[in-house]
């Protein structure tokens, strides 16, 4: 029978989680599992011939209790002659400032202080001591509140931190976040500890009923244990490596998809998806590569992000609102994705509008329409407000004014700068700076508020004429 320092060396040499001349971190909070990490990483780093130092993250949240947890993972990294790192960060502050759980606090902090660690060199390599327990855990949650594929594939053996974060290839230079105790058991390393006499510290936070981690732990899991199935940890841990394995081949499996359907800019803040090439495809395929599209982007979608953005691909026109400041409209059979600008920088729009047809431009929760109407519509639609068909390019621009542009309304004896007559209307701001216009080429024939040029009006013998209709965003929506 494999003993607990062998089995971890096969999953370490499994997934390659380790290799020679490694400089591996490992992250020891002082508890059972990092504790046991540290001295199973020591029994077997003479065989993968690494170099080991501890790195402790006081998170500041139990007083005394932290200073002693970090005394004690200080004394123990000096027991066996390896470096220790040390940061110290409040959490609790973090999370009031930025209105995060103190879980989520934790975390980031912690994280953010490896990434460092690894960025600088001073580590290639940082082991946490997450278990087998904490996949089943993770697992449960993540479908509790809604996940797909990749939600149940928990926590992965290895994150990247140099290339895409679950990427499953690295280089030699690769800095990585390493879990060489997935595959383990919490009473398993509990048990290992006890043969050789290594005591741990105990942070009663872990049985705080409040945290819907210690929840599934400490209720849910036991509960599921007697009442269904007693290896329902393993078997949730198996789902997890399952689903890992599925989507590291369709991850590959769909990059020819994507570079047929997708093509974004250099600086990832626009891209656009063909919807003859997505709509060919089976839906599963559909959603893999909006979601792929939208990651290219860093833009991480939810369930309900993907199927509104495959409604909208059935639609001639439309735009529907994603996370983080992005949209994504629909036009001449293409899904456009673009970040909106935060508050505070120049922000510019701009869309094309087929006639006839309809564009949603929510920068503004406008919706603009360009009809056809028979030349001798003035009686029903003002003159002021058609434009002369045969006058116009096929395709209009809807787009916010820009400096030293200039327009010609109707009844003026000249064309004005937009700015000055904005400026009539004591317009300031960020609407002045979103007042829209509409283009044929590099003439502006339209502008909310004001009537339409008069060399652009349709005349008496006019055959076929343009209206353009501005309407809230919503209207449009509900078609």
């Amino acid at each position: 029978m494999q003993s607990l320092p062998e089995a971890v060396l096969a999953y370490i040499h499994k997934h390659r989680l380790l290799r020679a001349g490694d400089r591996v971190g490992v992250a020891v909070s002082g508890g059972a599992d990092s504790v046991a990490l540290l001295r199973l990483l020591l029994d077997v780093r003479a065989e993968l011939g690494i170099m080991l130092s501890v790195v402790h993250f006081n998170h500041q949240l139990r007083g005394s209790e932290s200073s002693a947890d970090e005394k004690f993972v200080a004394e123990l990294a000096g027991r066996y002659g390896i470096e220790f790192h040390c940061r110290t960060g409040n959490v609790a502050d973090y999370a009031s400032s930025h209105r995060l759980s103190v879980e989520t606090a934790a975390r980031k902090l912690r994280y953010e202080w490896f990434r460092r660690l690894l960025e600088e060199k001073t580590l290639n390599r940082i082991a946490t001591a997450h278990t087998q327990d904490d996949q089943a855990e993770t697992v449960i949650l993540r479908l509790a509140r809604g996940t797909g594929n990749r939600g149940l594939a928990g926590i992965y053996p290895e994150l990247v931190i140099e290339d895409s974060p679950r990427s499953e290839t690295r280089t030699q230079q690769s800095s990585t976040i390493v879990r060489p105790l997935l595959s383990t058991a919490r009473k398993e390393l509990e048990a290992y500890l006890g043969e050789i006499r290594q005591v741990w510290r105990e942070d009663q936070s872990n049985r705080d009923l409040r945290h819907a981690r210690n929840r599934v732990r400490h209720t849910l899991l036991p509960s599921l244990e007697r009442e269904l199935n007693p290896a329902v940890r393993n078997v949730l841990a198996d789902t997890a490596e399952i689903a890992r394995a599925e989507e590291g081949f369709w991850t590959q499996a769909i990059l020819p998809l994507l570079a047929e359907a997708w093509k974004s800019n250099s600086d990832g803040d626009i891209g656009t998806m063909r919807v003859a090439v997505l709509s060919s495809l089976p839906l599963a395929l559909q959603r893999r590569v909006i979601r792929a599209a939208a990651e290219s982007l860093g833009l991480q979608l939810e369930f309900r992000h993907v199927e509104e953005i495959l409604a909208l691909a059935s639609k001639p026109s439309g735009v529907t609102a994603l996370p983080e400041k992005w949209r994504v409209s629909s036009h001449h059979g293409e899904l456009c994705f673009t970040r909106l600008h935060k508050a505070g920088q120049s922000t510019e729009y701009e869309y094309p509008l087929p006639v006839p047809g309809a564009i949603g431009v929510p920068e503004i929760g406008s919706c603009f329409r360009a009809a056809l109407v028979p030349g001798g519509s003035a009686e029903v639609y003002n003159r002021e407000h058609l434009l002369d068909r045969a006058c116009l390019q096929a395709e209009l621009i809807v787009r916010n004014w820009r400096p030293g542009e200039r327009y010609w309304p109707a009844h003026r004896k000249e064309p004005k700068k937009i700015k000055e007559l904005l400026q009539e209307r004591h317009l300031v701001g960020t609407e002045k700076k979103l007042w829209p216009v509409i283009l044929s080429g590099t003439d502006v024939v339209w502008m909310r508020g004001f009537p339409s040029p008069a060399q652009f009006q349709p005349s008496d013998g006019t055959a076929e004429a343009v209206v353009l209709q501005e309407t809230p965003l919503n209207s449009q929506n509900e078609e």
